[in-house]
């Protein structure tokens, strides 16, 4: 199933005093939160009887509750809630290679669990890096090995742009990438506009 699409703006004072009062949460929580922030509903496509949700922080905690920002409607009539609520028990275990998938999701979500969703924009981004790398490397101008100078006496140039992003702890590395795409392709605007 692919992931939903809807997008929201995180409501900054709500989220922050969220996080300023939750246990497990951030040393210094404007670190984790923008004031202009969206997020994506990271649940399988649902109709709109189902509410969406946002994974916002990983709760450093020992009884795994996370906090999520949760919304429903669109333009004048979105209700919006943030709840801490505890982790998905499901598990997807593969006997042929011995593995163990968790779903990232929060107990009793609706639809699927975050195994069997499809990110649509992830995998985009995926096939983009890798055809970049490739391109590189078929043209010979593969980047340097790291700590190596362009000529003798010369420091590295900086091999990255600072995005305004922050990386938050996650369960799933699909909601880091999500928020880093989102405010790389649209300068931090929903895609769209808010769903």
């Amino acid at each position: 199933m692919l992931q939903c699409t809807a997008v929201t703006h995180v409501p900054y004072a709500e989220a922050l005093l969220a996080l300023a009062t939750m246990e497990g949460g951030p040393e210094h929580p404007p670190d984790a939160v923008e004031p202009e922030e969206f997020v994506l509903c990271e649940l399988g496509d649902h109709d709109e009887s189902a509410e969406h949700a946002g994974h916002l922080w990983t709760a450093d905690t020992p009884d795994d509750q996370d906090l999520w920002l949760l919304w429903s409607g669109t333009g004048a009539h979105r209700v919006h809630r943030l709840g801490m609520l505890r982790l998905c028990p499901a598990v997807l275990r593969e006997l042929a290679t011995r593995t163990v998938t968790t779903c990232a999701f929060f107990d009793h979500h609706p639809g699927p669990h975050s195994f069997s969703v499809t990110d649509p924009l992830g995998d985009l981004i995926a096939a983009h890096v890798h055809s970049e790398v490739r391109r590189l490397i078929s043209e010979g101008d593969a980047p340097d090995a790291p700590g190596e100078p362009d000529a003798p006496g010369t420091p590295d140039a900086p091999r990255h742009v600072q995005r305004p992003w922050r990386p938050r702890p996650s369960r799933h590395p699909r909601r880091t990438r999500h928020r880093r795409a989102l405010t790389a392709t649209t300068g931090g605007l929903p895609p769209h506009g808010p769903h």
